[in-house]
């Protein structure tokens, strides 16, 4: 495509804001299709409910405690790991049994069939289908997140369609159910504690009681009733035995307690021991060390990733860091899980050594004779050991019971949710403001785009040079037809000025005969013929316009005439050329019309009009021919043939240059040259020449009431010298 930039101010930041300019129209009406598109978009989107509850996650002190060397409470992987369990299939799946959430995500999103659990979950926590409208900043109907650092709250928020009231329910029985599931997971090892306590109180009371029936039957058998048996009767090898006995009795409470800490060590998944480590429930300080290692290496992983990409060295190496940490901990709490299971056995094997050598001595008291009362003694000792135990197993019970029933909470809701009165998404800043902006991106694009592809004439200048021919006038867009009323305004001045042009060309009666021709239709050319001549009459000259296009006649409309009688009428000989001419309703003008022919110019039409032509040379000062388009036709090239000056027409950016190129060949195969050009329909902002050309016409717009009150000669004669000073200008 050839460069349809001029040389002065191609590729400068006015050209492209002139052509802009020039393209508003097209620019402002993409711009208000994208936002209507837009708009209607947004009113089709279902609309979107957004209920929010707020609540604050304290930690527990234990945990706490590792990260106090810092100066604050604010755990990152503490929250996060929260956010990661509020939105996880143990919470989830309690939501959407407790809201029958599997019917109603059914009838919001799949066309009323009823979900499967892990389908409902999808919707929750996973994401929704993009033809249902979802909010993009969304990607699940529950979004979670902490309100800021340093800060211990988390918001839940919950997103549903079309429902406010479900939306509320759901954000609210997120948080309550995560409530509920922390307190029991922080409680269960003392849950654990206090049924494990209650089984073996139970079976310590089972032992009280056979005991007791022990002694009964000691006391029926040896016939010692009336003895008491709260009143010591033992020897000292008794007394020993007794001893012994206690002590076995502390190594089995001793052994249960390993065993306790043991399985519930053991039962705890591999996965969330690392939740569980405190200084309390291990005592070992390189576990505690690596683990606060563990934590502070989270943290500058945390900090890393929000600055680094994954692929970036030093967070990958932070991430084996991690690992390997990680890994040295699982080993350890695993060699920690092992000793807890050495332990046990070895306060097992403690206990059955002690229980061998009570055996022992108990054999060795019964085989001697030394009292008869040794087993009542032995049976009523027991029994007093065993209810001691079953006392102090029931006061220890109770204080756990106590302390269960009053549990610390780290959970508490601060806000809960409400259902919204209105719809959260579709916003309409966030869909307008972006059509907007896309809109006028692409209007200004398309304006470009569509004027650098435009490969008509830009400017005056390049007109003049391309074409070597001088620009006689510019004839500004909106201008009517010149009336003898309006001779003295502005809006006449174009026309003045194109005929003081126009006069200059040659010697006074040189161009009687004058063609204004055009490349295509529509440029405006008969128009600016009849405005010409009009001017010229109401200036003191006989001027007559021949219609000499029969195909599509349009100069007895502007003179408010029928079409007959004509030029048609005189070739065919039925009509006078005297009695065809007829007034033109501006003093001076006369009309030739076509007549209703229909038809095209010959030679012999031609010659006919020629032998007119110089019978009207004599009665007319200027004769005007107006004709058909040049390209495509050929009666315009006839018609240029017997004018003794051609004018070629050219609208404002309407036809290619190639296009005006060829019609000025063609005028000139059959004129030799043409006398210049006329821009016709020149929007005043165009261009930066253009508005120096017209100027001075707003400037003397405002003069019109006053001028008109002057003189007419002399103000006519003062007209005439400033139209001939510009007409110089234009032409140089």
């Amino acid at each position: 495509m050839p460069s349809t930039h001029t040389e002065d101010d191609s590729g400068t930041l006015s050209f492209y804001l002139r052509a802009l300019y020039l393209r508003r129209w097209l620019i402002i009406t993409i711009v208000a299709l994208t936002v209507m598109s837009a708009t209607l978009g947004m009113w089709a989107m279902p609309r979107w409910y957004q209920a929010t509850a707020v609540i604050k996650v304290d930690k527990p002190e234990e945990q706490v405690a590792l990260f106090s060397r810092e100066g604050g409470q604010y755990d990152p992987f503490f929250s996060k790991e929260q956010v990661e369990i509020l939105t996880s299939k143990q919470i989830l799946y309690q939501v959407i049994e407790a809201l029958e959430l599997k019917q109603a995500l059914g009838d919001m999103f799949a066309d009323g069939h009823t979900l499967t659990e892990s389908q409902a979950y999808h919707f929750l926590a996973d994401g929704i289908p993009l033809s249902k409208g979802r909010p993009f900043f969304s990607k699940s109907m529950i979004k979670v997140e902490t309100t800021q650092q340093g800060a211990s709250l988390i918001r839940v928020s919950a997103w549903t369609i079309g429902e406010p009231q479900l939306a509320a329910a759901i954000a609210n029985a997120t948080v309550q159910i995560y409530a509920a599931d922390r307190i029991a997971f922080a409680t269960a090892n003392q849950t654990e504690g206090v049924n494990r306590l209650k089984e073996e109180l139970t079976k310590q009371g089972a032992t009280v009681s056979a005991k007791r029936d022990e002694v009964e039957r000691l006391r029926q058998s040896l016939n010692i009733s009336g003895v008491d048996i709260n009143i010591d009767v033992l020897n000292q090898d008794v007394e020993n035995l007794r001893s012994l006995e206690r002590t076995l009795i502390q190594l089995r409470v001793d052994a249960i307690g390993r065993k306790s800490r043991w399985e519930n060590f053991r039962a705890i998944p591999e996965g969330d021991r690392l939740m569980l480590v405190n200084s309390e429930l291990i005592s070992d300080q390189n576990v505690q060390d690596l683990l606060e290692a563990y934590m502070i290496k989270q943290q500058e992983h945390a900090r890393l990733e929000a600055q680094l990409g994954e692929a970036h060295p030093e967070l990958q190496a932070s991430q084996r860091s991690i690992d390997t940490i990680r890994q040295q901990l699982d080993q350890m709490l695993r060699g920690y899980e092992r000793s807890l299971e050495l332990s046990y056995l070895e306060a097992q094997a403690r206990v059955g050594e002690l229980q061998r050598q009570l055996k022992e001595m108990r054999t060795a008291q019964i085989s001697s004779e030394t009292s008869r009362m040794r087993p009542f003694e032995d049976a009523v000792e027991e029994l007093r050991e065993e209810e001691k135990i079953y006392q102090t197993m029931k006061l220890t019970l109770r204080q756990r019971e106590i302390d269960f029933q009053a549990p610390k909470k780290s959970i508490e809701i601060l806000s809960p949710a409400e259902a919204p009165r209105h719809s959260a998404w579709p916003v309409w800043y966030f869909i307008i403001f972006p059509a907007l902006f896309c809109g006028s991106v692409l209007g200004i694009v398309v304006a470009l785009v569509v004027d650098l592809c435009d490969n008509s004439f830009r400017g005056v200048e390049e007109i003049e040079r391309l074409t070597e021919l001088p620009a006689l006038g510019i004839i500004p867009r909106g201008f009517h037809l010149v009336e003898p009323k309006s001779y003295e305004t502005t809006q006449a001045e174009p026309y003045r000025v194109l005929q003081t042009n126009l006069e200059l060309l040659g010697d006074s009666g040189t161009h009687k005969v004058i063609a204004l021709q055009s490349a295509g239709p529509g440029e405006g050319k008969s128009t600016t013929l009849r405005n010409l001549a009009s001017v010229m009459a109401l200036s003191g000259q006989r001027v007559l316009i021949i219609d000499s296009d029969l195909r599509r006649p349009v100069q007895h409309r502007h003179a408010n005439l029928s079409v007959s009688p004509g030029l048609a009428d005189v070739f065919d000989g039925t009509m006078p050329l005297d009695e065809a001419i007829r007034p033109a309703g501006v003093p001076g003008l006369d009309l030739l019309s076509s007549g209703d022919s229909g038809r095209a110019l010959n030679r012999l039409s031609v010659k006919k009009l020629e032998l007119e032509l110089r019978q009207l040379k004599d009665r007319y000062d200027t004769i005007f021919l107006d004709s058909p388009p040049v390209l495509g036709l050929s009666d315009a090239g006839l018609i240029a043939s017997l004018a003794d000056a051609v004018m070629l027409v050219i609208q404002h950016r309407r036809h290619p240059r190639r296009m005006v190129m060829r019609a000025k060949q063609t005028i000139e195969k059959y004129t030799g040259q043409l006398a210049g050009l006329v821009l016709n329909r020149v929007p005043l902002s165009a261009d930066g020449e253009y508005q120096y050309y017209h100027a001075n016409y707003a400037y003397y717009r405002s003069q019109d009431s006053s001028r008109s009150k002057e003189p007419a000669s002399g103000a006519r004669s003062e007209l005439a010298d400033d139209e001939a000073v510009e007409g110089f200008r234009m032409k140089e």
